[in-house]
């Protein structure tokens, strides 16, 4: 494909040089995978599975692996 000379030299203006396209929004499947990295980090440092009667954090983190427990 052949671009316009005057659509090339838009493109070479300095103020583009910071331009970079739009990052693609995560799908379901990235945000399984994001949330059982973040399980298996929480497990690795405290040692254990998270329990329903612990902090917020602790909590969220049980929630979500009940969630997944579930779906297998």
């Amino acid at each position: 494909m052949e671009w316009p000379k005057e659509l090339l030299e838009v493109f070479e203006d300095p103020l583009f040089d910071d331009v970079r396209p739009k990052a693609p929004a995560p799908t379901a499947a990235d945000r399984k995978d994001k949330q059982v990295a973040e399980l298996e980090a929480w497990m690795a440092e405290h040692g254990r599975e998270p329990q329903r009667n612990g902090d917020l954090m602790e909590k969220r983190m049980w929630a979500r692996f009940e969630g997944l427990r579930r779906q297998l």
